[in-house]
């Protein structure tokens, strides 16, 4: 045989072990078209829909390295980009749609499940490990309900680049092998405004030891009082306990093997996820990370960020931003995702049921919010290399220092970068001096008058503010209790920040962020200066807080308009900017110029070349994504 072909036959070798299928219930019905499915948790998929020409977009080395292949076994098939969307059979694969339900935006929604994605198998590596390899994007379900089961090449382009850039974040994820598109086409509506586009149809190759999350449970559930729904296989306590058993025994081995007594063994297992869960929505908040849908269905029972969908980084940070156009209400805000995770952990401990002890689920539930905010915590010591002392202080350094960029509408990735710049205090010299040039690089990091001015219009509807203001008036007591919710204060400290604006020129505004971030940055050198108290050799503290710093602060994330300019060459036939934002995502933290990464030439929105580590352009804050 010759060299080339067995190259080609790397795909076709994949060792699959399909332990999900084997013990888990799989509804084997021939019926076509979405249906309720009950009593199971995967339906087989026994038709093929192949895409049209199908051609890779883009691989990631490091994702398919995990199942044993490499960018050479994948392009030297010619039926790779077929096999690796879903339009071939994989030999050894058995395609199947995993059943799940969910609580959307607070409201229980019923059957859900896999409308877009199909399960292929689960591959054994050499090493024992197990991924589970998903196409997203290949076609209908039984799950698909009126949708066409495709994915297009904008999010599919999203969800590739981001599932591999969080991982370079060291942050847990689900992984994204390879995108394939294609020169079939769907019709979408990208910005919800009624006009919709031909879009072409894509597919990413997705891999993870399981994508089961909590909504995985819900199918269970009985009938919800407040949407009139219930799970596909409601009150099916046995098929829970058979769901559960499989994900301690292969997914919590070291649980399993540590409890002999059942409810014990779930409570660690509920304890475990909870852990999981608070660590990951710490990193998230660390690096200004938006999920956008943090719906039940959207939350991995491993702990991973899973389904990346209208996701977001935060340019200037604002712990009210929403990435998701469609929460109009802000239920998934950046602040909110925390306690978002809370809330959904009891829906999952809801959903368990009898499978774990009331009392002690509940104390566990009460320990998560504790949790996160230690994990968060030693997160931002590093990002502020406190790496010798923890110092109650600490906290409200950090709350001081955020409060600060939210007021002076600072970038949140690159102001956190410039810290490290900020030099050590040293006896007798002048701080203005010492300072100076990276506090000048902070200033500029800073919004213009008129970008806070738009950053802090309020939202609420003008007639409705206004009849809440007239309360002021006419009932102020009723406004008293009216003006201490949470969502009238916020647009009342917007009203009041925008009445302050309006009465200040940009110098005077750029006076008062410099002053405001002298006094902070006075606070944080003489914190610096405690670090060293007691310790040996002070260059190796600094060396070690610079480390640290550089370590924990990356210089390049996936901003919207990054991913944008990418999907917008993509769109045009040139595949190449995809690449290049995959290899420079994959090193986030370097200390070169993002491998001198700059914006797409050319597209019509971002003309002016701006590095991807620098401050976006004024044009960034335009994308809708829903």
């Amino acid at each position: 045989m010759e060299p080339s072909l067995c190259r080609s036959t790397a795909l076709e070798r994949l060792r699959f072990n399909n332990t999900a299928l084997k013990k888990l219930p799989v509804d084997d019905s021939e019926e076509l078209g979405s249906r309720t499915v009950h009593a199971a948790c995967f339906s087989r998929i026994r038709t093929f829909q192949p895409l049209l020409r199908p051609t890779f977009v883009a691989q990631s080395p490091a994702a398919l390295a995990l199942i044993g292949l490499s960018i050479q076994d994948v392009l030297s098939n010619p039926l790779g980009p077929e096999y690796l969307s879903g339009s071939r059979l994989l030999p050894g694969s058995e395609p199947a749609a995993h059943c799940y339900s969910g609580h959307q935006f607070g409201l229980f929604a019923g059957q859900l499940g896999d409308g877009a994605v199909m399960y292929l198998g689960e591959v054994e590596t050499e090493t024992h490990e197990r991924w589970e390899i998903q196409v997203k994007g290949a076609g209908v379900t039984p799950y698909s309900r009126d949708g066409d089961g495709r994915k297009v090449l904008r999010s599919s382009i999203r969800e590739f680049l981001c599932s591999e850039a969080m991982v370079a974040l060291g942050i847990p994820s689900t992984r994204a092998a390879s995108l394939v598109t294609s020169d079939l086409y769907v019709a979408r509506d990208p910005l919800n405004n009624g006009r919709r586009i031909s879009e072409r149809c894509s597919v990413v190759l997705r891999l993870a030891p399981s994508f089961i999350r909590f909504g995985s449970f819900e199918i269970f559930l009985g009938r919800d009082d407040f949407s009139g729904l219930q799970g596909p296989s409601a009150g099916r306590h046995d098929i829970r306990a058979q769901l559960l058993d499989y994900v301690i025994e292969n997914l919590y081995p070291c649980i399993q093997r540590t409890h002999s007594n059942r409810k014990e063994r779930n409570m660690a297992f509920f304890r475990e996820v909870m852990k999981r869960t608070a660590n990951l929505v710490a990193q998230w908040q660390c690096v200004g990370f938006c999920h956008g849908v943090l719906n039940t269905d959207n939350m991995s029972i491993l702990g991973l960020t899973l389904d990346y969908g209208p996701f977001g980084f935060m340019d200037r940070y604002d712990p009210d931003f929403v990435c998701n156009a469609s929460d109009k209400r802000g239920r998934y805000s950046y602040q909110a995702q925390p306690s978002a995770c809370h809330w959904n952990l009891a829906r999952l401990a809801e959903a368990l049921g009898s499978e774990l002890k009331v009392a002690e689920a509940g104390a566990i539930l009460d320990e998560f919010m504790p949790t996160y905010q230690g994990f968060y915590l030693g997160i931002m010591r590093k990002k502020l290399g406190l790496v010798r002392k923890e110092e109650e202080e600490d906290s409200e350094l950090t709350s001081d220092l955020l409060r600060l960029m939210h007021n002076t509408g600072a970038d949140f990735t690159n102001t956190f970068r410039l810290l490290s710049h900020i030099p050590w205090p040293e006896g007798g010299d002048s701080e203005q001096v010492a300072v100076g040039p990276v506090l000048d690089l902070i200033l500029e990091q800073c919004a213009s008058i008129e970008e806070l001015k738009v950053a802090n219009k309020p939202t609420m509807e003008n007639g409705e503010l206004a009849r809440i203001l007239s309360m002021a008036q006419t009932n102020p007591v009723m406004f008293g209790i009216v003006a201490d919710s949470p969502g009238v204060s916020e647009q009342l400290i917007r009203m009041g920040r925008l009445k302050e604006l309006l009465s200040t020129d940009q110098d005077e505004l750029k006076e008062k962020q410099r002053d405001d971030w002298i006094r902070w940055i006075s606070r944080y050198r003489r914190r610096l200066s405690r670090e060293c108290e007691g310790a040996g050799d002070l260059s190796l503290i600094k060396e070690e807080r610079l480390t640290v710093m550089n370590r924990t602060n990356p210089r390049v994330v996936l901003r919207n308009y990054i991913a944008q300019n990418a999907i917008q060459a993509a769109e045009r036939g040139d595949f190449s900017e995809v690449n290049r934002v995959l290899k420079v995502l994959g090193n986030p933290y370097s200390g070169s110029d993002a491998s001198g990464l700059s914006t797409f030439a050319g597209l019509d929105a971002f003309k002016p070349t701006v590095a991807y580590d620098k401050k976006p352009p004024a044009g960034a804050q335009t994308i809708c994504i829903t």
